[in-house]
């Protein structure tokens, strides 16, 4: 508890350096925490920026305005674009690159415009590790990482998550869209309201730690082992689900959900 008290201790530090403070927040449980503690050491000096296109659920869109509003903390949501870059669309392994870059720069005018200091965001420390494009466009874009710097892992996060009642302290990770696709695959808007809507069946059927990994026309699920059993239960009713959503196939994996795991054919040197 003591480590966890000296991260507190160093964040707030952190966030006080900066005077002030845009938070590039997606919803999910790293940047929710850095945006309710940050409005809490910089009160009326914060402000949420939430980029919204395809690439975002609709229910975590509707979920980024309900937060804003029972926490009283600013918020502009902020139109990107990312399907009319080719780089992005094409779905190369940098495509997060091409994503965050047209992101940050969507974002910094309104920065400027409320004339705060930073623009930063939710990584953690363990995001060092993973294969991460987007980092280089966040260094370009001089975007900085207050959880980085405080030292701050994922159970660090939940467990003050869970002491502050934020309601995303036990929210399963999430990531964009499109990382639902194989690289190489060509994205769309119509793809991705697709596996949107099969995310959302499956959540209104109680799965909570899953992904629905989109192979043209086939829906691979990934659902975490102590939910395995759930899902070959329910196998009818989740094939009927996602058939209506569009898909032709539709399997189930055999190995468990694991976040970012669309990477595991690809290495450091293939990436921007």
């Amino acid at each position: 508890m003591s480590n966890l008290l000296d991260k507190e201790r160093a964040l707030r530090t952190v966030l006080e350096s900066y005077g002030s403070c845009a938070v590039a927040w997606s919803g999910g449980v790293d940047s929710t925490f850095l945006a309710a503690f940050a409005n809490e050491v910089l009160p009326g000096k914060t402000l949420l920026l939430n980029a919204q296109s395809p690439s975002l659920a609709p229910d975590e869109a509707q979920f980024v305005e309900d937060f804003s509003k029972q926490w009283a903390i600013p918020l502009r949501v902020v139109e990107t674009h990312e399907l009319d870059i080719e780089e992005y669309k094409t779905n190369p392994p940098s495509r997060c690159y091409f994503c965050k870059n047209e992101m940050y720069g969507k974002l910094w005018p309104f920065v400027h415009e409320a004339g705060l200091s930073v623009l930063c965001d939710g990584a953690n420390v363990e995001d060092l590790s993973d294969i991460r494009p987007g980092h280089q466009a966040a260094r370009e874009w001089n975007v900085k990482h207050p959880l980085q710097e405080a030292g701050f892992t994922k159970e660090d996060i939940r467990a003050l998550s869970k002491q502050m009642d934020l309601p995303t302290w036990n929210k399963p990770a999430h990531a964009c869209l499109a990382s639902r696709f194989p690289y190489g695959e060509l994205l769309s808007q119509e793809k991705l309201l697709r596996v949107a809507a099969a995310e959302l069946k499956l959540k209104e059927m109680g799965f909570t730690n899953f992904r629905v990994r989109s192979h043209e026309d086939l829906a691979r699920v990934e659902v975490s082992e102590i939910e395995f059993e759930e899902a070959i239960t329910q196998h009818q009713a989740i094939r009927s689900a996602l058939k209506e959503c569009g898909y032709t196939w539709v399997t189930l994996d055999l190995s468990p959900f694991e976040s970012g795991s669309m990477n595991r054919m690809l290495n450091k040197k293939e990436i921007r």
